[in-house]
């Protein structure tokens, strides 16, 4: 196992009718901007019992969010802060609009430019402080509730804000306000939730029994209840495993110790960012192809997934790691989500964009390792497009 430190400052609360107690846990004397997506927290009653949940408190609403959320429309937002003298922010949403808040955030109290703040990649921000900053979360999928990274589409990219000062203070986690959601952006959250876990696990050996463990339990939940979810959108306790999953997935807790890819990541935000397509659906696409061209590199955590997440124990190692890879893609597919570029009416020769792209910005060694270079993901791409 690697060294590492690991600090996580952010207070879950989780469970059934919690809105109430934000009351509480924001302080009292705080003017909050409220921040939130398209609407559909309006429509399904969400944002209502939030501003009930707040009291007697200075708020004022800002939504608009986009999913992907853009930077022109985050400056707006950075602003009202000033203009307002905004001293929390509260997102109510899913991954976007918590991402966007957190760019908020970080933009209010930067007195340079704050396009700069898109420039440090995986690096800590440079900023010595941040507005406080919580969530509601709404969608179970990306993990930003309880971490320190976002991601903004800008017109470079999608590019990574990281800084300790970005984790929310606190998160809400009431199950009971996805029960609403559509089945796609279910289905999305569960294979976002899923390739987070696998980025962070199927890389390399290193005797980090504790994570591997851990790791392979969100992954089997996320096999369970996933389905079920869908089927039964108000099983409360499938909803609940799926978010409190989705969540555990990316707060570091599974990542520290041992090494991790976030290729498939790198790959999708291009397809994303090129051809519009959802984060999950480009992670879908991405993801089993990267495991055939890649895998006598993730040989020994292959084989460990085949065997403890889909018990496949009989077979040479290669027809194990290729059933694995199989099963990981119909999984996917039986949510709905589709695998392969062609499905989503992009044609071969545009796989040349997405290269130049990575190259662009400086993706050309990618991997665990950093030996992905772009002719294996160009390898990937041309695998996964049929």
């Amino acid at each position: 196992m690697m060294n590492f430190d690991y600090h996580n400052p952010t207070h879950i609360v989780f469970g059934r009718e919690r809105l109430h107690e934000l009351d509480r846990l924001i302080p009292e004397n705080a003017k909050v901007l409220v921040l939130f997506g398209g609407g559909s927290v309006r429509r399904n009653g969400t944002l209502e019992k939030v501003l009930a949940g707040l009291g007697k408190r200075d708020v004022i609403e800002f939504g608009g969010i986009e999913p992907n959320p853009r930077f022109n429309t985050l400056m707006k937002a950075v602003d009202v802060v000033g203009k307002e003298n905004i001293d929390f922010l509260l997102a109510v949403g899913g991954g976007s609009v918590m991402d966007g808040t957190k760019f908020i955030a970080a933009a209010a109290h930067y007195p340079g430019n704050p396009e700069d703040l898109l420039k440090h990649g995986f690096a800590p921000l440079p900023i010595e402080s941040a507005v406080p900053l919580a969530t509601v979360a709404t969608l179970p999928a990306t993990g930003s509730e309880m971490n320190m990274g976002a991601v903004i589409s800008h017109k470079s990219g999608k590019l990574p804000v990281m800084s300790p000062l970005l984790y929310p203070q606190f998160s809400v986690l009431d199950p009971t306000l996805t029960f609403s959601l559509p089945p796609v952006q279910v289905a999305n959250g569960v294979v976002d939730a899923f390739v987070h876990v696998l980025e962070q696990y199927v890389t390399y050996p290193v005797e980090a029994k504790v994570q591997d463990r851990m790791a392979e339990g969100i992954l089997k939940t996320l096999i369970e209840c996933g389905p079920v979810t869908l089927a039964e959108p108000e099983n409360y306790d499938a909803r609940a495993n799926l978010m409190w999953s989705a969540t555990s997935a990316l707060n570091g807790y599974i990542g520290v110790g041992v090494p991790q890819d976030w290729s498939t990541h790198m790959i999708g935000h291009e397809l994303t960012d090129l051809f519009g397509m959802d984060h999950a659906q480009s992670l879908a696409i991405v993801q089993p192809s990267l495991w055939k061209i890649r895998k006598d590199k993730k040989r020994g955590k292959l084989l460990q997934y085949a065997e403890r997440v889909w018990d496949i124990l009989e077979g040479t190692d290669d027809e194990r790691i290729d059933q694995a890879i199989s099963m990981t893609r119909s999984f996917f597919e039986s949510l709905g989500v589709k695998t392969r570029l062609s499905q989503y009416r992009i044609e071969q020769a545009d796989i040349a964009k997405v290269i130049n792209a990575l190259e662009n910005h400086g993706m050309t060694a990618l991997s665990e390792t950093g030996d992905m270079d772009l002719a294996i993901s160009n390898q990937i791409l041309q695998d996964a497009y049929a």
